[in-house]
């Protein structure tokens, strides 16, 4: 039975092959558009991993996510670094600022500011250069984007200048760090430096960013300094997952992604239903001939189904590889690094599709199970 169910599924061309088209969009556009989703989620917490030193993020109470923050004081960096069981806590600054290349293009930078004598906070993959170079008056690092945007298809070279608010910096590194939720250019400099280029105001410090000592978890030490400062102490984890919901609870980035989904869900289940019933349709003669010389309801069923997922398996097939190709062909591409195809999105696409193919071969059969032999007698 399972040759004969494949050459009823083969024997129309056209309707076989759109059936295959029809789930191989579907799961290109799912997959597509989860995997952007997610992509664009994890931009928004990239800064908060690119910090590998610090365990702990300290930040003004009302604080919901890493892009908007109220500024501490020096006074509150002394306090959490006299709370029992913290290993050491540095200042972090976070900021925009405006920088100006050599031909007068100019573009919204985010600057970020290192302590000075640790250098906390900084990305560990360095392409060009070296972090200690910072130690050296108005100088700053540059991520690739940063980079690409002030010298288009140079080569990269150290010790060029641009203008940061009217003050002229020394590219001394250039830094393969994660995409920010807004693909704008990130400069790193020193603590110090960056307060200058942005201009001395009362209070700057973004965050602390500081480690439990040995013995002392995380969850222990957060709860310490939120007990002796009044400030919000939490792990870069959780801070991350933060951010990530406040943009999932306060942007219309997952409606819009949503309804893409449910369209491209809905799309295929109606085209590749309406597609596989009119296959069955045609096919009521040869599915009455087989009842006739006694195949059971259980068998027919059994090749409808297995047909449907012959369809679903290549479809889907079809479908995640076009997706992956995507990925593939753009994952140099600075401007959308950081999408990727999750493992997690494949299974849940592949889920999606087998809900497609039993939603569409459902109708197919009810149809089949309910018709009499005596139709292949018919004229």
């Amino acid at each position: 039975m399972t040759f004969v169910a494949w050459q009823m599924l083969t024997g129309d061309r056209a309707k076989y092959l759109g059936l295959i088209f029809a789930i191989a969009f579907s799961t290109f556009l799912m997959s597509h558009q989860v995997s952007i989703f997610c992509g664009l989620m994890n931009r928004t917490s990239s800064q908060i991993d690119d910090v590998q030193d610090a365990s702990l993020w300290i930040m003004d109470p009302k604080t919901q996510y890493l892009d908007e923050t109220k500024a501490l004081t020096d006074q509150d960096l002394y306090r959490i670094r006299g709370v029992q069981g913290i290993e050491w806590a540095v200042p972090l600054f976070k900021g925009t600022s405006r920088a100006k290349g050599p031909d007068g293009k100019f573009r919204g930078v985010i600057l970020m500011g290192l302590d000075d004598s640790t250098l906390v906070g900084a990305p560990r993959k360095v392409v060009k250069g070296d972090w200690r170079a910072l130690a050296e008056p108005e100088t700053i690092a540059v991520d690739q984007t940063g980079y690409e945007f002030f010298f288009p298809g140079e080569p990269y070279t150290l010790g060029r200048t641009l203008d940061l608010n009217d003050r002229t910096v020394k590219i001394v590194a250039i830094i393969d760090s994660s995409a920010p939720f807004v693909n704008l250019p990130v400069f790193y400099t020193r603590y110090s430096q960056a307060l200058q280029f942005v201009g001395r105001e009362r209070n700057l410090m973004s965050f602390v960013l500081a480690k439990a000592a040995p013995g002392v978890s995380d969850a222990e030490a957060c709860r310490r300094i939120a007990d002796a400062t009044g400030l919000k102490a939490v792990t870069a984890n959780a801070f991350a997952w933060e951010t990530i919901w406040y943009y999932i609870q306060n942007t219309g980035i997952p409606i819009n992604f949503g309804i893409t989904i449910a369209i491209a869900l809905v799309v295929g289940t109606v085209v590749a239903g309406q597609t596989f019933y009119l296959f069955t349709v045609e096919n009521l003669k040869q599915f009455g001939a087989l009842k006739a010389i006694g195949v059971t309801n259980l068998v027919i069923v059994a090749m409808i189904l297995m047909q449907a997922m012959i369809v679903g398996a290549v479809g889907y097939g079809l479908g995640i590889s076009m997706t992956a190709a995507f990925f593939e062909v753009t994952q140099n591409n600075l401007d959308l690094r950081g999408f990727r195809l999750l493992p997690e999105v494949m299974l849940g696409t592949a889920a999606a599709v087998f809900l497609i193919v039993i939603l569409a071969s459902f109708v197919s059969v009810r149809r089949v199970v309910v018709l009499e032999p005596a139709v292949v007698f018919r004229g």
